[in-house]
């Protein structure tokens, strides 16, 4: 079965699926003497981590537990990323550690989601190599589970769903979270920046915001839940508002999120500096509630790179926002995506970004070797320096950022800081690990009872890593 078709999912096609879901509940029942078991796994961005806990909703809903053994599961879902080619290659290799699975058990069912499959050669070469995968669904096609499940339980060899979507948000799924402290809140979906490295706007389609009463009201219940970390997510979260009938952005979203009552924090990503203005930035100096902590991407410290990327901006602005931020809240932390390798770019536009680094002094960065994806500009583009020097080029930034990150740290001790305890650190048993607003890691002795609060730490020590507190 395949569907390519435009659509917006409306109230009462949700309430179908609901119906699908008590059916398949029912078959369920039927056909076990025990809890059925799912397995699902997400792989890449916080977006798609937050799919993924929508899908382990309806799974709930339609009877299913969960479980971390694919041996154990009836069920197998992986929801996909499609941003580096290493991450694809990951799941391809998942899907084929299947096979004995499925020949084993014929009642398996195995499901393959998300961004990757969204990509019609993907699709294809998962139909052409991997004929024991039952379901094929989209970025799109994730509130259909329930329908193509039961065609699948009632003997349906394969479903597959491609369809493409410019304007639907399927408000309402329930959500299975990981997590009881912090949750992912999507509050927008799409992209309309075509940045020419990357898949995002072919696989999730244009931007569309969430209504903010729809947005308020989960806030408001996780709130009430108990979770004390909210992070707000979107493809470029500086362009959330635009096409609602409400006349609203994203700063002044921030500022009514932070006026919920309640003991919490607001994270948010990604933050496009095409987008970033210094309405934004007064607006997280000012809502004490938002985290003192910008992830602003840059790619690149080269302007002739960043054109070729088609980022439309220069270095001088990006420099500019981060100098207005930190005069106007000046224990603000910045941390940056950078590209190393991009198709064109020379030693000396890798020196240029070594430059800005050195000028910004991220606490932390995440640094990737450029990823060819196909469907996307980039990949047309010449590209003749040798995956050798792309290589000493990132070994060389990580070098500069791991010196940075180290002075950083240091510079906290003595300071007494507010952490949220999130988990037991790496130190083992007797140690707690949180972050700070400034979006710092730190470790200190604490009891289990502490964790899901904030505390005071005072930082005795720092490591390249992490502070060491008390």
């Amino acid at each position: 079965m395949m569907i390519d078709s435009k659509i917006t999912f409306s109230e009462k096609e949700l309430q179908i699926q609901q119906e699908y879901e008590k059916q398949v509940a029912l078959l369920l029942q039927e056909r076990y003497d025990f809890l059925p078991l799912a397995y699902v796994h997400s792989f890449g961005c916080q977006q798609s981590v937050a799919d993924g806990e929508k899908l382990k909703g309806m799974l709930a809903e339609m009877g299913y537990g969960f479980t971390d053994d694919t041996a154990q599961a009836q069920i197998i879902l992986f929801n996909t990323c499609a941003v580096r080619e290493n991450a694809e290659e990951r799941v391809f290799g998942n899907i084929g550690e299947l096979k004995h699975l499925k020949r084993q058990r014929e009642d398996l069912i195995i499901g393959i989601c998300g961004c990757m499959t969204q990509q019609q050669h993907i699709a294809d070469k998962i139909r052409k190599s991997y004929p024991y995968v039952d379901l094929i669904l989209g970025t799109h096609a994730l509130p259909m589970l329930p329908q193509y499940l039961l065609e699948i339980l009632n003997g349906k060899k394969r479903v597959s769903d491609l369809r493409e979507s410019d304007g639907g948000i399927a408000e309402g799924l329930p959500v299975q979270r990981e997590d009881g402290i912090k949750a992912w809140l999507p509050i927008m979906y799409g992209c309309n920046n075509f940045c020419t490295y990357c898949i995002v706007p072919y696989v999730r389609g244009r931007e569309r915001s969430r209504t903010p009463d729809m947005i308020l009201q989960e806030v408001s219940d996780l709130v009430q839940q108990g979770y004390k970390e909210i992070t707000l997510l979107g493809q470029n979260v500086n362009s959330y508002g635009k096409g609602l009938e409400e006349k609203i952005n994203f700063s002044g979203l921030l500022r009514k999120i932070n006026a919920v009552p309640g003991d919490f924090r607001i994270r948010f990503m990604t933050s496009h500096p095409k987008d970033c203005t210094p309405e934004l930035l007064d607006t997280i100096a000012e809502c004490e509630k938002v985290c003192n902590h910008l992830h602003l991407p840059v790619q690149s410290g080269s302007n002739k790179i960043l054109q070729q990327m088609n980022r439309k901006y220069t270095v001088e602005h990006y420099l500019e926002l981060i100098d207005y931020a930190r005069k106007k809240n000046p224990g603000i932390s910045f941390t940056s995506d950078i590209i190393v390798g991009f198709p064109g770019e020379r030693y000396e536009d890798f020196l240029m970004t070594m430059d800005l680094i050195k000028k910004v002094r991220f606490t932390n960065l995440y640094q990737f070797i450029y990823s060819r994806r196909s469907g996307t500009k980039a990949a047309e583009m010449e590209d003749p320096i040798p995956a050798e020097d792309k290589s000493l080029w990132f070994r060389e930034l990580l070098a500069e950022q791991t010196a940075i990150s180290a002075q950083v740290h240091q510079g906290m001790v003595g300071k007494r800081v507010r952490v949220l305890a999130d988990g037991i650190g790496k130190r083992g048993e007797g140690w707690l690990a949180g972050r700070t607003d400034e979006n710092l890691i730190v470790e200190w002795p604490g009891d289990k009872t502490q964790i899901g609060q904030f505390v005071t730490v005072e930082i005795a020590r720092a490591t390249n890593c992490a502070l060491i507190g008390e």
